[in-house]
């Protein structure tokens, strides 16, 4: 019955496998893409600031890299990285199994961020990193600070420019 509701895996599907054990194939299937527990409790925080933004979206089209929450008019996008995931300097540690395979992973992890941050701020956006052990509420306080300075900022760039267009 646990066969036939895919709760455990035939040796086979084990073996055409990257996973060490049928154990951590399950739990890595398991983590989610978007709307994991950390990414909900800012996105709650921020929401009760007044703030609203596109989730899981990508800032710029021309990037094949979606951000965890994007505020477009004041292009800030807000990533919230996992410790284990992007390699946190506080709280990462290393694989005991596949330990090259994961070094590796989390190196080519760390180095498409810094790609995504360089992109995005060549094309004029603020990245925000979180990462999933900081604090909820202060992470949403430093995101709705830094949204509302740049939407204000742009809001008299606008206007400048719309003055001086009619001139």
């Amino acid at each position: 019955m646990a066969f036939e509701q895919q709760l455990l895996l035939t040796p086979q599907a084990v073996e055409d496998s990257w996973a060490s054990s049928p154990a951590v194939r399950t739990i890595m299937k398991a983590n989610r893409g978007r709307d994991s527990k950390p990414e909900l409790a800012l996105r709650s925080a921020i929401h009760s600031l007044g703030l609203r933004y596109r989730v899981d979206s990508p800032p710029i089209t021309e990037l094949r890299r979606r951000a965890d929450l994007v505020f477009v008019k004041a292009k800030v996008a807000v990533f919230v990285d996992g410790c284990y995931w992007h390699g946190c300097s506080e709280h990462y540690r290393p694989a005991r199994q596949n330990e090259k395979f994961w070094s590796d992973k989390i190196s080519k992890n760390q180095a498409r961020d810094r790609d995504t941050d360089a992109k995005l701020a060549r094309a004029g956006w603020l990245v925000i990193r979180v990462w999933e052990h900081e604090d909820t509420a202060e992470a949403a306080e430093h995101i709705a600070q830094t949204v509302r300075n740049r939407s204000n900022q742009s809001s008299v760039t606008d206007a400048a420019e719309s003055a001086g267009q009619l001139r």
